[in-house]
C-alpha cells in the first residue's frame, strides 16, 4: 500500500467535524477567490492583521497624549463645607482681653462660621522641560515602530495564507489524480473480469486488481478529507466566517511557472522590515537615554489661580454676594534637581548597555538575513531539480504502464506487470505533486527572505517614517 509523501493536514480531524449529522444545515455561501484576492481578504480580516492596524491607532493617541503635556492645564474647583460645631481656640485670660469674672486662666473663642464655600480655577503652563520635546519625538518614533510591526505581521499573514492556499490546491490535485486512477483501474478491472469469464485470465488476476482498486479508493477518500481540512485551515488563516465556502479559481500548475521560480534565484535581498524594526528600537532607546540625561536640567512652570470664597452662619447667607470675596495668585516654579541617589545615573548606564545589545542584535540579524537568503535559494534550486526529475519519472511511468497494458491485452504480458506499473504510476504522480508543492513553498520562503513577499499587493511594504 502506497504511503503518499504529501498530506497537508495541520488540524485534527475532530476539529473539522466531518461526522455526518441528522440535522440539516443551511447551504454555505460560496466565494470564488484566486491567490491575490485571498491575500487581500486575509489582510483585511485576519485577526493579527486587524490588531496590528489598531495598534497603529493606539500609537497616534500616544502622540496626542505627549503633545497635551505641553499645552495649558486648566482645572476648576468648587467646595462647600458645613461645620456643625465650629472649632474652639483658646487664648490666655489676661488683659487687655481677659475677663476678671472668669475664674479660668484661658478663654475659649470660636473662630469661624457654620458654612463656607470656595469656587476657583487654576492654570499651569510648562515653560521649559527638557524631556518634553524628547518625549514628543519618542511618541512619533513609537508610531513608526507600530507601522513596521504592522508590515511584519502582514508579511507573516501572507506567508501563512500562501502556504495554506497551496495546501488546498495540492489536495485538490490529489483528488483529481485519485479519480483518474480509479477510472483507469475500474476499466482494467472490467476488462480482466471479462477475460476471466471467457477463460483467458485467472481469478487471482482479478483479485490483484481489486486490491489495487481498494488501495486507490482509500487514497481517494483520504485526499477528500485532507482537502476539506486544508480549506478550513485556509478559512481560519484569512478570517473568513463559517457561513462561507471557498472555491479556488486557480490550479497548482498556474501558480508554479518554472521561469518565475528560476528568476527568483538571481534576485538580491531587498530591504527587510525586521531591520527597520530593530533600527527604530535603537532610536527609541537613544531617545530614552536623552530623556534620562535631560532629567539633570531644571524645569520651569507658570502657575496661576483665581478664587472666590464665601461664608455664613446659615445656608442662605452663605451664598449672599456681600459675603463673597475674590483672591488671585500668579507665580513661577523652578525645580532644580540636586541629588536623587544616583537613580538617573543608573538609568543612563542601563540605556547605554541596551544600545550595545541592540547593536549586537543588528549585526546578528544582518548575518542571519544573508544566511536565510542563501538557504532559501539553495532549497528552491534543489526543488526545481527534483521537480524536473519527478516530471520525467511520471512521464516514464505513464509510458511503462501503457506498454504493460498493450502487452497484457495482446497476451504477451502478465496481469502482475500491469498492476505493478499502475502502482508505480500512482507513486510517480504523487511524487510529482509533492515536488510541485515543495517548489511553491520554497518560493514563498525565498520571497520572504528577499523581502518581497508583499510585492504585488496594494499595501506599501515599508511605511514612510
Amino acid at each position: 500500500m502506497l504511503k503518499p509523501k504529501i498530506y497537508i493536514v495541520v488540524m485534527a480531524l475532530g476539529l473539522f467535524g466531518l461526522e455526518a449529522t441528522a440535522q440539516e444545515t443551511p447551504p454555505l455561501e460560496t466565494l470564488q477567490l484566486n491567490l491575490k484576492e485571498t491575500l487581500a481578504f486575509a489582510l483585511e480580516n485576519n485577526v493579527d492583521a486587524k490588531n496590528a492596524r489598531l495598534e497603529v491607532l493606539v500609537s497616534q493617541t500616544t502622540i496626542k497624549e505627549e503633545t497635551a503635556a505641553g499645552l495649558p492645564q486648566v482645572n476648576g474647583s468648587f467646595s462647600f463645607n458645613h461645620n456643625p460645631m465650629v472649632q474652639v481656640m483658646f487664648v490666655p485670660n489676661e488683659p487687655p482681653f481677659g475677663d476678671p469674672a472668669n475664674p479660668s486662666d484661658v478663654i475659649p473663642l470660636r473662630f469661624g462660621v457654620a458654612n463656607s464655600s470656595n469656587l476657583g480655577v487654576t492654570v499651569s503652563q510648562m515653560i521649559f522641560d527638557g524631556s518634553f520635546f524628547i518625549g514628543l519625538r519618542a511618541a512619533k518614533t513609537y508610531k513608526a515602530l507600530t507601522e513596521f510591526d504592522r508590515v511584519k505581521v502582514e508579511n507573516d499573514v501572507i506567508e501563512s495564507v500562501k502556504k495554506a492556499y497551496f495546501g488546498v490546491l495540492v489536495n485538490a490535485e490529489r483528488i483529481k489524480l485519485s479519480e483518474s486512477n480509479l477510472s483507469r483501474i475500474d476499466s482494467l478491472l472490467e476488462e480482466t473480469t471479462a477475460m476471466q469469464e471467457a477463460g483467458f485470465a485467472e481469478k487471482i488476476d482479478v483479485s490483484r486488481i481489486k486490491v489495487q482498486r481498494n488501495n486507490t479508493y482509500s487514497q481517494y477518500e483520504r485526499s477528500k478529507t485532507a482537502y476539506e481540512i486544508s480549506k478550513q485551515l485556509l478559512k481560519i488563516q484569512i478570517g473568513m466566517p463559517e457561513q462561507y465556502d471557498i472555491v479556488i479559481t486557480e490550479t497548482l500548475r498556474e501558480l508554479n511557472p518554472e521561469q518565475e521560480l528560476a528568476n527568483l534565484l538571481s534576485l538580491e535581498g531587498e530591504h527587510r522590515v525586521e531591520m527597520d524594526q530593530l533600527n527604530t528600537n535603537i532610536e527609541l532607546t537613544g531617545l530614552d537615554l536623552k530623556n534620562n540625561t535631560a532629567q539633570y536640567m531644571p524645569t520651569l512652570d507658570f502657575n496661576g489661580n483665581f478664587m472666590r470664597s464665601g461664608a455664613g452662619d446659615t445656608f442662605e447667607t452663605t451664598f449672599e454676594s456681600i459675603n463673597w470675596f475674590s483672591s488671585a495668585m500668579l507665580g513661577v516654579t523652578l525645580n532644580i534637581p540636586i541629588f536623587d541617589g544616583f537613580s538617573k545615573s543608573a538609568r543612563i548606564q542601563r540605556n547605554r548597555i541596551q544600545l550595545r545589545q541592540l547593536e549586537n542584535q543588528k549585526f546578528f540579524l544582518d548575518q542571519n538575513i544573508e544566511l536565510e537568503i542563501f538557504q532559501a535559494k539553495q532549497n528552491l534550486a534543489n526543488d526545481l531539480k527534483v521537480l524536473q526529475v519527478q516530471q520525467e519519472s511520471m512521464e516514464l511511468a505513464q509510458e511503462v504502464y501503457d506498454m504493460s497494458k498493450i502487452k497484457y491485452n495482446e497476451g504477451v504480458g502478465s496481469n502482475f506487470e500491469v498492476v505493478e506499473a499502475d502502482s508505480d504510476l500512482i507513486e510517480a504522480e504523487i511524487n510529482y505533486l509533492s515536488a510541485l508543492y515543495d517548489g511553491l513553498i520554497s518560493k514563498v520562503d525565498l520571497e520572504k527572505a528577499l523581502g518581497i513577499i508583499h510585492e504585488g499587493l496594494d499595501q506599501p511594504a515599508i511605511p514612510n517614517k
